[in-house]
């Protein structure tokens, strides 16, 4: 059997991706499923980001943002390297969102302070994550919780 040639292996792999994919007016994705959305501030690029995570994400990412925004009245918000961030601070982050290939993780950047700690340790002492997995309904309060706490300890500068 021969191999095909490197562009009608490519026709084939982009052939098989859903139509939404295809579209040219989307952002492109990373790995891992992650949006490529410029730097902004505000609720804008934001909304763009959720907007353009693929598949069962965009509703987790609806919704994540739908509880940060009741938990904390104000909450600023800004995507960077490609992550939505959530501030309660003037200058600094409480909480990052990104799509993994399996997963959506949210960081909480102080994570480590909040009781109890989120699941999911990081290289980093502060940092905690917490993975929402598709076939995994996770607990909202709890969540809630979280957000809450971590938006009243001092935000990470980036």
């Amino acid at each position: 059997m021969t191999e095909k040639p490197a562009r009608q292996r490519a026709t084939a792999r982009s052939a098989a991706k859903p139509a939404a994919d295809n579209d040219p007016a989307r952002p492109p994705l990373l790995a891992g499923g992650n949006p490529q959305i410029p730097k902004g501030f505000g609720d804008e690029p934001v909304q763009a980001y959720i907007a353009a995570m693929p598949e069962w994400k965009h509703a987790v990412g609806k919704r994540l943002d739908a509880i940060i925004t009741r938990a904390v009245p104000g909450v600023r918000k800004a995507v960077k390297w490609n992550s939505p961030l959530y501030g309660a601070d003037e200058d600094g982050w409480f909480l990052g969102l990104h799509c993994m290939t399996k997963y959506v993780k949210v960081a909480f950047f102080r994570g480590a302070a909040l009781d109890p700690p989120p699941p999911e340790s990081s290289k980093q002492a502060h940092v905690r994550y917490f993975h929402i997995h598709e076939d995994r309904p996770f607990d909202e309060a709890q969540f809630e919780a979280w957000v809450k706490q971590a938006s009243r300890l001092p935000g990470e500068k980036m």
